[in-house]
């Protein structure tokens, strides 16, 4: 009957330590702590310390998370998380739902229901994202990366290439890789 921590971060720049932090301040002793940095997009079977966590967990275990969204990507793989667990017979405390079997019918109720509303928000996420993006480019800011060129690079790549010069030395000549040049003489 061991405790396990589970933490996911989705940059290099964060860390999951808060997340352990607020479980054992929850009153949770965690003996075994796992935290993946990967982006909240991967399902919970594509993350590698999830993984390797599942593998761990026997029945009457406690798996402690913070936040519902450490379960799964959305609702359907939050639920099909937590049914996995369920099968393991290993009692699931997220603390943003407080002291509820996730695995009992009122606790599937609220999951389902917790789980919809979490991938709502990170569709509105998106729309938002999405609108913002447009409206740069409408003022006409330039989205992407930073071109590797400027138009009179470009140019010059274009006429040397036409004077059959190689795209290997036109590459290093300007400090581009091939495929930059490549793009920019159309093939």
């Amino acid at each position: 009957m061991a405790i396990f921590g589970y933490g996911r971060v989705s940059t290099v720049e964060q860390t999951a330590e808060n997340q352990r932090h607020e479980i054992e301040q929850s009153g949770y002793k965690i003996e075994y702590w796992y935290a993946d940095t990967v982006s909240g997009k991967a399902h919970a079977a594509q993350r590698k310390q999830f993984s390797i966590l599942l593998g761990k967990l026997r029945a009457k275990d406690t798996l402690v998370v913070s936040k519902l969204d450490r379960l799964g990507r959305d609702a359907p793989d939050v639920l099909a998380t937590i049914k996995t667990l369920g099968a393991l017979q290993v009692e699931v405390v997220v603390l943003q739902l407080g002291k509820l079997d996730l695995t009992s019918p009122a606790g599937k109720l609220m999951l389902a229901m917790l789980a919809a509303v979490a991938e709502m928000e990170r569709d509105l996420i998106v729309e938002r994202t999405q609108a913002g993006l447009a409206r740069a480019k409408a003022e006409g800011k330039t989205l992407g990366r930073p071109t590797k060129t400027t138009p009179e690079q470009r140019n010059a790549i274009i006429s040397a290439y036409a004077r059959k010069e190689s795209v290997s030395a036109l590459a290093r000549l300007y400090g581009v890789s091939r495929a930059t040049v490549l793009s920019i003489v159309g093939k």
